[in-house]
């Protein structure tokens, strides 16, 4: 913005470089440049101020797609005055000479004119396509035909103005619709986690299966050992019993052996000393008999002799030898 002093009928003004300045005496352009200052007369001056820096202005714009579905864009435009001298014969940048503001919005009306131009050719973008296919494209393909449309329009270069750069931030559609359009992906994105969930589940099932079945497999190989051993264990035990059985028949068989032939001999010497005996006389058996018995007696204290052994044996005794007692 300009700056103005007054000094009686006189007036300075001072600008900025990124400013250019244009003073008019009646109805032509006496004084132009960037960055003046001079003196001047209020009454019959006309004085315009346009700015040289470039400008950025916000693109905002509602859609619809080939298939009625609502659209935004955002973004940004930026632009700058290629032709002040042009510019100002067209738009009205004239100062207020008491306080040096522009005196309507002209800035404004530029922006406005750019805007227009930007929203007709989004507006005409999006009703090319449907609204996957905008979105599968995204914002550079816009960004492209909105650039190249305002670079070669008519109107701007008319009026002085020059689009330098097109930026768009976003092309999205509507809330709802886009979490339609997310619905699916969202679904698939979920359905593989739980495919992931389940395939982890299913391969932790499967290993406590196998460390079950390795356990069971381990468990009857152990107790089919344990009945190999208890098996083994009996047979052994039955062997033992088996070799006891016949440790002890043998042993009883020699046993019995050897009391059968001890008996034998007690037997065979017992009908050997009968049969010495039996040609003896019954009264050599008796006095045989006493004698033994005698020999067996420490004192003997008395005998009883009776008659009937006195006549036996006396009888015995004249009995001829050749006579066999009866």
């Amino acid at each position: 913005m300009a700056t103005i002093r007054r000094f009686g009928v006189l007036s300075q003004l001072r600008s900025e470089a990124s400013h250019y300045v244009i003073r008019y005496r009646n109805g032509r352009p006496r004084q132009s440049g960037r960055g003046l200052v001079f003196w001047f007369r209020p009454e019959t001056a006309s004085i315009s101020e346009l700015p040289m820096d470039d400008r950025e202005m916000t693109l905002f714009v509602r859609g619809r797609s080939a298939d009625f579905q609502a659209v935004a864009v955002q973004g940004s435009i930026g632009w700058h005055v290629a032709d002040p001298e042009r510019l100002a014969a067209r738009v009205d940048f004239s100062l207020d000479l008491r306080t040096g503001r522009l005196q309507t919005e002209p800035v404004e009306r530029i922006e406005a004119r750019i805007a227009g131009l930007a929203n007709q050719t989004v507006l005409q973008f999006l009703g090319t396509a449907p609204v996957r296919a905008l979105l599968d494209a995204g914002p550079e393909a816009l960004r492209g035909q909105v650039q190249a449309t305002l670079a070669n329009d008519p109107s701007l270069a008319e009026i002085g103005v020059a689009v330098v750069s097109v930026r768009l931030t976003n092309l999205a559609p509507s809330s709802e619709l886009e979490r339609a359009l997310q619905t699916p992906t969202y679904e698939a994105l979920q359905q593989k986690a739980d495919e992931a969930t389940f395939a982890r589940r299913a391969l932790a099932v499967e290993k406590e299966r196998a460390i079950a079945e390795n356990e069971l497999a381990t468990k009857t190989e152990l107790a089919r050992r344990e009945s190999l051993l208890i098996a083994e264990e009996a047979q052994n035990a039955r062997n033992r019993a088996q070799a006891r059985a016949e440790a002890e028949g043998i042993e009883a068989g020699a046993e019995a052996e050897r009391i059968r032939m001890v008996e034998g001999a007690r037997a065979e010497a017992e009908r050997a000393r009968v049969a010495i005996y039996r040609d003896v006389a019954p009264g050599t058996l008796l006095g045989l008999a006493a004698q033994a018995l005698a020999g067996k007696l420490d004192t003997i204290e008395h005998v009883n002799v009776t008659p009937d052994l006195l006549a036996t044996l006396l009888g015995e005794v004249r009995r001829p030898a050749s006579l066999p007692a009866r």
